[in-house]
């Protein structure tokens, strides 16, 4: 396969992933930790739960393994990234970990919420940067994504007053003091997702499945309980 951008999609949504933008290192200059120039950097990501309902119909969804999605987007963009012969990097793996999201601000039309959380003109709070295929060579992009924040034309902001469960800091520790509490609110956000990211009137028609949104509370509750 060619480091074509038409073919790369076609082949990243084979699994319900995304071409989430890209861009062209300066010569010379850093990428992450690694010393040796790179031409291109493509970051691969997902909206709504195209990724989820992929990876459920795989056996590993199934495993008792510790973290299965991760393990399963490995399998699969390394298969990608040696067809096209690049090397595929990851956000969950760390400490120490890439710069993923320094890079998708220089590569897709990505903005801090209120929440913290990444927003998009498109996808609103319902998305995420997964991997990045890293090329020798330079690849020809399309042009960057530059709308502007949808949080600029968002007058009420219903996502900093949708939390009700006391005490709950909007960005600090938010899923562990509001779906990690006994307060039947929070209860309700671990099973059903975040209230206050549900609110967010942009992107409502890639808003998690309810099973995706459990399976990443679940999971991120497991790792800070560790």
């Amino acid at each position: 396969m060619s480091a074509d951008i038409e073919a790369i999609k076609a082949e990243l949504g084979r699994y319900g992933l995304l071409f989430r933008g890209g861009f062209n290192p300066d010569p010379g200059e850093m990428v992450g930790t690694f010393s040796s120039q790179i031409g291109t950097v493509i970051l691969v990501g997902n909206a709504g739960s195209a990724m989820w309902q992929a990876f459920q119909a795989q056996p590993i969804a199934s495993d008792d393994a510790p973290d299965p999605l991760n393990q399963w987007i490995e399998e699969v963009v390394d298969e990608i990234a040696l067809g096209l012969g690049a090397r595929a990097v990851y956000a969950h793996n760390g400490p120490p970990f890439l710069p993923f999201l320094t890079w998708a601000v220089r590569s897709d039309a990505v903005f801090s919420s209120p929440l913290g959380l990444f927003v998009h003109p498109d996808f609103g709070l319902w998305h995420a940067y997964r991997a990045a295929l890293l090329f020798d060579h330079p690849v020809a992009l399309p042009a960057r994504d530059e709308r502007p924040s949808p949080c600029i034309a968002c007058a009420e902001r219903p996502c900093t007053t949708a939390c009700r469960v006391p005490g709950a800091n909007l960005i600090r520790n938010h899923v562990l003091d509001c779906a990690g509490s006994e307060n039947p609110e929070g209860k309700a956000c671990r099973y059903d997702g975040c209230a206050a990211r549900r609110a967010c009137p942009f992107g409502r028609a890639y808003e998690y499945e309810p099973g995706h949104m459990r399976f990443h509370m679940d999971a991120y509750l497991r790792s800070v309980r560790r």
